[in-house]
């Protein structure tokens, strides 16, 4: 085979038609991995459909066992002794505080609140260019001073439980 020398300085392309082809076959090679692509998609929505229809069964059996779980934990509450946890050889279940900042929903005691807010320092608070009040930023307020700007504080006892997968790992 004969060497064959190659100058640096020379464009690849050298006419129009070359750019017309360049592009042609970067369209081709473009629809190509379009397609590899497409492929490979539907083969990962057929694996999440499979894994959907196999896991259906036990994720129903999971919700229809958690909300027995709450309810006797509801309807036995005394046996936690005033404890907000109660910890089981295969996990744990309790009651945790949770606090919600309620709010009207009437435009003029909205503005009522935000007026409010603002007169006690509490711009942090006001979401504007429309002002409406920031309740994740009210939230770190005291207790009082959400009250008196006239929002309201709604305490519950949520439910909520957790295996422990170590103990259950171990058998």
């Amino acid at each position: 085979m004969a060497r064959k020398r190659v100058e640096d300085n020379v464009p690849a392309l050298e006419s129009w038609d070359d750019v017309n082809q360049a592009l042609a076959t970067i369209g081709d090679n473009m629809r190509t991995v379009e397609g590899f692509e497409a492929d490979m998609q539907e083969k990962i929505d057929a694996a999440k459909a499979e894994a959907e229809a196999k896991s259906r069964v036990y994720i129903e059996g999971i919700k229809r066992l958690e909300v027995q779980i709450k309810e006797y934990a509801e309807a036995h509450r005394d046996d936690m002794e005033g404890r907000k946890t109660k910890a089981l050889n295969f996990g744990s279940v309790g009651f945790r505080k949770s606090t919600k900042i309620t709010l009207p929903k009437a435009g003029a005691k909205l503005a009522a609140i935000i007026e409010k807010l603002r007169s006690k320092g509490m711009d942090d608070c006001i979401r504007c260019p429309s002002p409406t009040v920031d309740k994740e930023a009210l939230r770190k307020y005291p207790a009082a001073d959400i009250v008196d700007a006239g929002a309201g504080i709604k305490v519950d006892d949520v439910f909520w439980y957790e295996p422990d997968r170590e103990k259950l790992e171990r058998g």
